[in-house]
């Protein structure tokens, strides 16, 4: 088996040109919403809003001004991209196996064998996957397999300027991520973690972050609970013998009262029967 790849985003060093995503829909071929005609935001410079069918990255940007808009400020920003889960609830739920784990432990959707039924964008905790309206079928990052295959960059991480998209083995990419929190941390940013590069979220992340803030800042779940049926077989199980256990005690105390009463009704039919009235023959 290949070797365990992924992404490690240092949020810290991203300077929001948007590079990736450019790389992302060349490299994929992916068309432009709406046929080009995007409506300005005025959310900042994100104009892309979100991951979507055709958008497999989205660079986020994150204002953050003080109550009087002027003494401080400070701007956040994020590539955002499929999080290739550990334990992914997106390949848990896909009633045709067309979501699958790679060689390089990235996952990958089987577009001839999606049916379009979207249990894995309900199952997603990040939001990732979305149906293309042209396609019918699932669609979201890639990480590039055709690239990783004959051992290239995947195209986003490639065209990064600054390095803020680091790719490589993922034992690697964790050591140098912690690396790189200890010398945040020790230049006074107290706020500086990382996220998913533990197995604290699903099992890690194959693409995680450094972050300089909380991440529901940065529209990350603190935790994530996917919506998978493994996750309710237990509970359901539970209440299902609970519930089977009290009818068939009440099945039983009303059998027994019932019983009773019949008990009772036939004695008093015999003693009537020999108590016959005078003059009887």
């Amino acid at each position: 088996m290949a070797q365990a790849v992924g992404f490690f985003t240092d949020t810290t060093i991203c300077i929001g040109c948007k590079a990736c995503e450019v790389a992302c829909h060349q490299w994929n071929a992916l068309p432009a919403r709406d046929d080009g005609r995007v409506e300005l935001t005025g959310d900042s410079y994100d104009n892309t809003g979100a991951l979507s069918d055709v958008d497999w990255r989205h660079v986020k940007f994150i204002e953050q001004f003080s109550e009087d808009r002027t003494s401080q400020a400070r701007w956040l920003m994020m590539s955002d991209i499929c999080k290739h889960c550990v334990d992914a609830p997106c390949l848990e739920v896909c009633p045709t196996g067309a979501i699958m784990r790679t060689e390089f432990d990235s996952v990958y959707i089987q577009e001839p064998a999606c049916n379009g039924c979207r249990d894995c964008i309900t199952a997603c905790p990040f939001g990732v996957i979305h149906v293309s309206a042209q396609k019918h079928i699932a669609q979201k990052c890639t990480f590039c397999y055709d690239r990783l295959k004959d051992n290239l960059v995947p195209a986003c991480a490639q065209a990064c300027p600054t390095a803020s998209i680091q790719f490589g083995p993922l034992e690697e990419l964790r050591t140098r991520a912690s690396r790189r929190l200890e010398t945040l941390q020790g230049q006074g940013q107290a706020d500086a973690r990382l996220y998913g590069h533990d197995d604290k979220v699903l099992g890690g992340l194959n693409s995680f972050y450094l972050l300089l803030d909380k991440p529901e800042v940065y529209g990350l779940p603190a935790e994530a609970v996917p919506k998978v049926p493994s996750k309710a077989i237990w509970p359901s199980s539970i209440k299902s013998v609970a519930v089977s256990l009290a009818m068939a005690v009440g099945a039983f105390v009303a059998f027994g009262r019932r019983k009773k009463d019949v008990a009772h009704a036939e004695g008093e039919g015999q003693g009537r029967g020999k108590a016959r009235p005078e003059g009887s023959a």
